[in-house]
């Protein structure tokens, strides 16, 4: 397994997961302050995702300024659906997502984008993130349904991976959507159940975006084919210490969202394994780093936002959908336990 990180900052490497047994319930006891840390620190930066005057202009890098609004609504919007409405990270991910919908003019400007580029897929996706949430704009629709019904959209050239976010987007706008989903996923990194040992940077982002497009970003885990569960449940636990150990804290949290979203019992063991390590690479303020060495610094930004937005929210995303799976496990053991305990009598009609 091939994994790169370039340490930015000298001192101890917080190096891997324990090689012994984890604890059980150690993933539960750091969870909940890991997302709301996550999110604190995102809500006290929100103004450095907001949309530039000139972002319509052909010299604005969509990277530096759609690509991280997009991110933003689109993991919010999984947090908001993966926790309970009223509690405090539930109603701060519903507020982000609400901001992102304000700075794109509640759709007004995906829709001059759209008319600006209408070969690109990128508005599409970024709109499908909202709709997904339930916030929609007519007039963008209106034009979108033309767009994706020409044989330009179905013959986009693209890698699997991506093409299958496409139709996760179509899926959540609601129309047809251009290809099969099981014939695309056959083409990913993940779909050939690849060696593992093949496993580095970009496959591993790959795979992890394959999964979360095939189970609309955690959200249906039963999407997910019974020989891909096997495999990712065998081998995500031999890339997340590679991971760790290198520094990789975004792939990191990936690979945890992904084993958050297989279907049936969370992948406990490995969840109480890596979460303890990330938790101690978090920052006080909430922000996680990309890749390297953590900082001791205490200053409230001890990172530049492009090296830390990402990482940090991919940890509020992970740590919410790692908390539901976690939180449903137990639930479904403490069912069976009921059912089975010795000298407890069962009513049968």
């Amino acid at each position: 397994m091939t994994t790169t990180a370039t340490p930015q900052h000298p001192g101890p490497h917080p190096g891997h997961a324990s090689r012994e047994r984890p604890s059980p319930g150690a993933a539960l006891a750091v969870l909940p302050h890991v997302l709301r840390g996550a999110l604190a620190w995102t809500d006290a930066h929100r103004t450095r995702f907001a949309l530039p005057d000139d972002v319509l202009e052909p010299h604005t890098q969509v990277n530096a300024t759609l690509k991280p609004l997009g991110e933003l609504a689109q993991l919010c919007s999984t947090v908001t659906a993966a926790t309970a409405p009223g509690t405090p990270e539930h109603e701060v991910a519903g507020d982000l997502v609400t901001y992102a919908w304000e700075q794109v003019e509640a759709g007004g400007l995906l829709l001059e984008l759209l008319r600006l580029e209408p070969f690109a897929a990128y508005p599409y996706e970024i709109y499908a993130a909202f709709a997904g949430h339930g916030l929609r704009h007519e007039g963008f629709e209106a034009l979108a349904r033309p767009l994706t019904a020409t044989r330009a959209w179905a013959h986009t050239e693209q890698h699997a991976n991506r093409q299958l976010g496409l139709v996760n987007s179509e899926r959540r706008v609601g129309v047809l959507t251009h290809t099969d989903a099981g014939g695309v996923l056959a083409r990913t990194w993940l779909g050939g159940l690849s060696e593992p040992w093949m496993f580095e940077g970009p496959s591993g982002y790959a795979l992890t975006h394959t999964v979360f497009h095939l189970t609309d970003w955690g959200r249906m885990p039963d999407r997910v084919p019974e020989k891909i569960d096997g495999y990712l449940r065998t081998w995500l636990p031999a890339w997340a210490d590679g991971c760790l150990e290198s520094g990789q804290w975004d792939l990191t949290g990936e690979l945890l969202a992904v084993a958050a979203s297989l279907p049936g019992p969370a992948p406990g063991e490995l969840l109480d394994a890596v979460w303890p390590v990330l938790a101690g690479v978090q920052h006080p303020t909430g922000c996680v780093p990309e890749t390297g060495v953590p900082v001791q610094d205490p200053a409230p930004d001890p990172y530049p936002f492009i090296d830390c937005y990402h990482s940090t929210l991919v940890t509020a995303f992970a740590a919410a959908l790692s908390l539901g799976s976690l939180r449903r496990t137990g639930e479904r053991t403490d069912d069976r336990t009921d059912e089975t305990t010795p000298g407890r009598e069962r009513h049968i009609p």
